[in-house]
């Protein structure tokens, strides 16, 4: 249990030093860029967040991965009047039936760990899309893994 804990600190902690590191590169003066308002950095750090989160085969618990992402979404998101659509998905093993709930399960998965983080559950709206939308065709690991995922669409 501690270790795990440890895990997801560790897996946090890279993933928002990447961050900070990635927007830290300006080439702008001193002056110049204190003086510029805070919105294109924030733009800059939105855009840099991943917006997907992807699973395991036929899971739909989050990895530590995953919630280091779902926690930057979540700071972002506490106290935001924006509606966010959660989109579940899943590869094309299982029945279609099957493969809609598992989606569903995911993105209120993820609805849940944004929940306990303080994001309001009215902003967030879950659909489930099952296998119908993949985003890599093929009919091996590499496609599958890329299609279980939960998209975070703002």
């Amino acid at each position: 249990m501690i270790t795990k804990a440890i895990k997801q600190g560790l897996t946090f902690a890279v993933v928002m030093s990447f961050l900070v590191g990635c927007s830290g590169a300006s080439k702008k003066p001193v002056e110049e860029t204190t003086q510029t308002s805070t919105a294109p950095v924030q733009q800059q750090v939105e855009a840099q967040l991943a917006h997907v989160v992807y699973f395991d085969f036929d899971q739909y618990a989050l990895t530590a991965e995953s919630r280091a992402v779902l926690l930057a979404h979540a700071d972002k998101l506490k106290g935001a009047s924006v509606a966010v659509r959660l989109e579940g998905h899943a590869d094309e093993r299982g029945s279609r039936e099957y493969n809609m709930a598992l989606g569903e399960k995911r993105a209120n998965a993820v609805r849940d760990f944004l929940v306990t983080q303080g994001v309001s559950g009215s902003s967030l709206e879950v659909v489930s899309f099952g296998e119908e939308q993949p985003v890599a065709l093929g009919h091996d690991e590499s496609a599958w893994s890329q299609n279980r995922r939960v998209e975070i669409k703002y």
